[in-house]
């Protein structure tokens, strides 16, 4: 399941800097446009929609990679077992939380599609077309972090050996 599950944060990660380099483009088109007194309309609203789906499509890796802000403050002065209970506790929390938010995602991407919502803006975009990136993230997000439960049911931590989370 680990190769399979890498695969996908993989491909994820790479849509996600898909999407940020579209929004490189979009922004920089954008800034053409206006020197050259040209008008496209919409533009705003695509480089906001790339960067909100590289943000989602990004969720799963950076968890994987450890990445997230882990606040060690508390953590640092727990004993052992008390610190093994509440890393228990958020990793359950967060799969909770990730489940619901990805199942939220889906069912948006689902009525917005089936009620042809489209975006108030200028480019009148179906709605359903950014929501599937960022339902997309979130079920990557859960998929890492249902991973992230197996590997502490297992006895092995999410982060690879050597890898220090960042205090903040």
């Amino acid at each position: 399941m680990d190769a399979f599950v890498r695969t996908v944060h993989r491909w994820l990660l790479a849509l996600s800097c898909v999407g940020m380099l579209a929004a490189f483009i979009t922004v920089s088109l954008g800034i053409l446009a206006r020197l050259l007194r040209w008008d496209i309309p919409g533009l705003d609203a695509y480089a906001g929609y790339a960067i909100a789906a590289s943000l989602f499509l990004a969720l799963p890796a950076t968890l994987l990679r450890g990445e997230h802000i882990r606040v060690t403050l508390v953590l640092e002065r727990l004993p052992q077992r008390g610190r093994a209970a509440l890393e228990w506790w958020c990793l359950l929390a967060g799969t909770a939380l990730s489940l619901y938010l990805s199942w939220y995602a889906a069912r948006l991407v689902w009525v917005s599609h089936l009620t042809h919502d489209v975006s108030p803006a200028a480019d009148v975009t179906p709605l359903w077309i950014p929501q599937t990136a960022m339902a997309l993230g979130c079920l990557g997000l859960t998929l890492a972090f249902v991973q992230a439960v197996l590997h502490r049911w297992r006895g092995a931590d999410l982060l690879a050996p050597g890898t220090a989370a960042r205090t903040e």
